[in-house]
């Protein structure tokens, strides 16, 4: 059996996140920016996160988040982690880490080689790394566009600190995606989704049955 964690991400529902935890999920992702089709509320995103049990983390999603915005979701959201997935710098990584205590995971887009010494500079400062695909140029979303990459540009990398793959994983790739990359964390979104936000729980059980065979 396979011991890869998964992450759902995009959650917006009750029954999205009775779901997700009911199939295994180890961690839960709420998407806090306006333009994605699975934005949550800060009050909506407070209601779900404590319905969550302990030992399954939440993860908010944010994309250039300044500390006003920041302040007021710490302030009313129970949350375990941070996801950047902006055009965050390094030395703001270092900053949310210190000022919040959290820990924080850094997404990485990744289209080519050239990606990849990005990175390397994030792992100095991120507890966690999630190396997704690269959104296409003039993408209105950073991430959760259902695109992969080529899996073999990390074949064999490790990195001093955890790291999840995600980007277009579905049921029936995630299985060639480990096997390619060796991830222990996979991360998903579109992937289990019968449309754009709508979560399929048939899917969501489909993928974590697909991983637990990987």
């Amino acid at each position: 059996m396979s011991d890869v964690s998964v992450k759902i991400c995009g959650l917006g529902r009750p029954d999205h996140v009775a779901a997700a935890v009911e199939a295994g999920a180890k961690y839960i992702g709420l998407v806090f920016f306006p333009k994605s089709p699975r934005n949550i509320s800060i009050e909506d995103a407070r209601a779900l996160a404590l319905e969550v049990p302990v030992g399954v983390a939440k993860v908010a999603l944010v994309v250039n988040p300044d500390d006003a915005f920041l302040d007021e979701l710490v302030a009313h959201v129970p949350l375990d982690m941070f996801q950047l997935h902006g055009s965050e710098t390094p030395e703001r990584v270092a900053e949310i880490k210190a000022r919040y205590g959290l820990p924080v995971m850094k997404a990485v887009g990744v289209a080519d080689a050239d990606d990849l010494p990005a990175i390397d500079a994030y792992v100095r400062v991120a507890d966690q790394i999630l190396v997704d695909a690269k959104p296409p140029k003039n993408a209105d979303l950073p991430g959760g566009n259902g695109l992969t990459f080529d899996w073999r540009l990390i074949s064999g990398r490790r990195w001093p600190v955890p790291w999840m793959l995600a980007g277009g994983l579905t049921a029936e790739n995630v299985a060639e995606a480990v096997a390619l990359t060796g991830a222990r964390q996979v991360d998903i979104s579109s992937g289990v989704e019968a449309a754009p936000g709508e979560k399929d729980a048939n899917l969501i059980r489909d993928f974590m049955a697909a991983v637990q065979s990987a």
